[in-house]
């Protein structure tokens, strides 16, 4: 009669521990499952090429070259790859009209690493550290008028970068 009981139980524990095994492989397929793949296509005008802008939660948004066959996730992980806030479920493009001129993108000061820093003109490798030293000691930047206090850096380069560069809090 022990024998019976015993394997009344070990029959509910197997058939716990696949209901278990079963129920984490569905949450984990359903969690790490991949998307489905975004297309777009262009009507064939010629060759595809200039630059895109890839913005929101994208970890350098900015304007980077495409060119012909370049995908949607190529261009992506051009802009450094998506953030974890991504949702790919809505995702803008703006294809600019003939003649319409877009606006450059600006660098924030308060934000900026020393390697995008340098891509200003005028701003090496000292000075781009100089800005990082400065905001470190001094706390965010206020104004872009603020940067003629950064050792090294004088009016003449302020004007230079004024329309290239923004501060925020």
């Amino acid at each position: 009669m022990t024998t019976s009981k015993l394997d009344k139980y070990w029959v509910l524990i197997a058939i716990l521990l696949i209901t278990v095994i079963a129920v984490a492989g569905i949450v984990a397929c359903s969690k790490y499952g991949r998307s489905l793949p975004i297309e777009i296509s262009t009507p064939p005008q010629g060759e595809l090429q200039g630059e895109i802008y890839v913005g929101g939660a994208v970890c350098n948004p900015g304007f980077y070259p495409i060119k012909a066959g370049d995908t949607l996730e190529t261009v992506i992980q051009a802009a450094g790859g998506t953030t974890g806030s991504a949702d790919f479920a809505n995702i803008q493009i703006y294809v600019y009209r003939a003649g319409e001129e877009s606006q450059p993108q600006k660098i924030d000061l308060n934000r900026a690493e020393a390697w995008l820093l340098e891509a200003l003109p005028g701003i090496g490798e000292t000075k781009a550290q100089a800005i990082i030293n400065y905001r470190q000691q001094n706390g965010l930047f206020k104004n872009i008028n603020e940067l003629n206090e950064v050792e090294g850096i004088g009016v003449a380069t302020c004007e230079r970068i004024a329309h290239l560069i923004t501060v925020s809090d």
